[in-house]
C-alpha cells in the first residue's frame, strides 16, 4: 500500500504537522505566499489522499474533480463557506472543520473589539505616541459606555454563547437573533429572542457570530442600516459577507453610527476602500482564533480527523 500523501496549504503549526508524519505520512506544505491560485490547488491535489485548505482556499467543484484520490478535506477553520460541501459528498469526500477549540480565543477578540471601539483605544494608542497628549483634559477622547448597554448578539452559536456570557461581567440586557430560537441559550445568558429588525433597532451594540450562507450574505445591509442607533457600534468576528462593506462604510464615513470593529472582511483580503482612513473603526488581520494554544489544537484536530477518515473511521468534527 503506498504512503497516503496529503497536502496542506499553508504553513501550520508543527503540532499538526507531526501527528500525521507520525504516522508516516507523505505531508507536503505549501509554504509560499501567495495564496495558491485554482490552477495550482488542482495540480497539487491531483494524486493526494487528504488536504488542511485553509478558508481562503476555494475547493469547488472543479478542484474537486480535479483531485481523483481525494478523501478528506480538512478545513483548517472552523467555517466551511470555502468548500462545496455538498459536490464534495456526492463525490465520497468527507469534509471536516475545528470547530469549539477556537470559541474561546474568538470571544475573547469580540470584546477586545467591542472594548477598542468604544473606549477609542486605537486612536488614542496613535495619539500619544504622536506627541499629542499635554496632559488631562475633560474632553479628550470621549468614549461610550459599555456597562449597562444593550448587546445584540446574531447567531446563536458557540462563539455567540461566549460572547453572551462575557456580557455579563458589564451588567449588559441582551437579546439574539438566530435562524431557530434557543431556550438553552436563552437560560445560559439570560438573553431574549428577538426578530432581526428589532435587534437592529434596539442595541448599543451588534455582534455577528453567525455562519455566512445564502440567508446570511449582506444580513445587515444598507436598508437595515437604517434601523441602526446613531451611536451604535457593530463588530464583526464571524464573515466579512455577512455585512454590506460598502453600506457599512458609508455609514461610519457619514456619523450615521458610532463605530465598527472588523476582524474579517467581505471581500478578504482587501478591505473596502476609505476604512482605512476612518477613526472610528478598528481594523484587525483575522485574528480571532490567533493564540498559539488555539492555532496548535486546529492543526491537531485537522489532522486527526484526516487520520481517521484514511483509517476507514469516523472523523471527530465532520461538516
Amino acid at each position: 500500500m503506498h504512503s497516503k500523501k496529503i497536502f496542506i496549504t499553508s504553513q501550520i503549526p508543527r503540532a499538526g504537522i507531526d501527528v500525521l508524519t507520525g504516522k508516516g505520512y507523505d505531508v507536503e506544505v505549501h509554504t509560499q505566499q501567495p495564496i495558491l491560485t485554482s490552477a495550482q490547488l488542482k495540480k497539487k491535489l491531483e494524486s493526494v489522499d487528504g488536504v488542511i485548505p485553509l478558508l481562503s482556499d476555494t475547493i469547488d467543484r472543479a478542484v474537486i474533480d480535479a483531485a481523483r484520490n481525494l478523501k478528506v478535506i480538512a478545513n483548517y477553520a472552523a467555517g466551511y463557506n470555502n468548500i462545496d460541501v455538498a459536490y464534495a459528498k456526492e463525490k465520497g469526500i468527507t469534509v471536516t472543520n475545528t470547530p469549539d477549540i477556537l470559541t474561546d480565543a474568538t470571544a475573547d477578540l469580540t470584546w477586545a473589539l467591542l472594548l477598542a471601539v468604544a473606549k477609542r483605544i486605537p486612536e488614542a494608542d496613535t495619539f500619544t505616541r504622536h506627541g499629542n497628549f499635554t496632559g488631562w483634559h475633560p474632553l479628550l477622547m470621549l468614549g461610550k459606555e459599555v456597562t449597562g448597554k444593550t448587546l445584540g448578539i446574531v447567531g446563536a452559536g458557540r462563539i455567540g454563547r461566549a460572547v453572551a456570557k462575557r456580557a455579563a461581567a458589564f451588567c449588559m440586557s441582551l437579546v439574539y437573533y438566530s435562524r431557530r430560537r434557543s431556550t438553552d441559550f436563552e437560560q445560559q445568558t439570560g438573553a431574549r429572542f428577538v426578530a432581526l429588525r428589532e435587534l437592529f433597532s434596539q442595541s448599543d451594540y451588534i455582534s455577528f457570530h453567525c455562519p455566512l450562507t445564502e440567508e446570511t450574505h449582506h444580513i445587515l445591509h444598507a436598508q437595515n442600516m437604517n434601523l441602526l442607533k446613531p451611536d451604535a457600534v457593530v463588530i464583526n468576528t464571524a464573515r466579512g459577507a455577512v455585512i454590506e462593506e460598502q453600506a457599512l462604510y458609508r455609514a461610519l464615513k457619514a456619523g450615521k453610527i458610532g463605530g465598527a470593529g472588523l476582524d474579517v472582511y467581505e471581500f478578504e483580503p482587501q478591505i473596502t476602500e476609505g476604512l482605512k482612513e476612518l477613526n472610528n473603526v478598528v481594523l484587525l488581520p483575522h485574528i480571532g482564533s490567533a493564540t498559539l494554544q488555539t492555532r496548535q489544537a486546529m492543526a491537531k484536530l485537522a489532522a486527526q480527523n484526516i487520520i481517521r477518515v484514511l483509517e476507514g473511521n469516523p472523523p471527530i468534527t465532520a461538516v
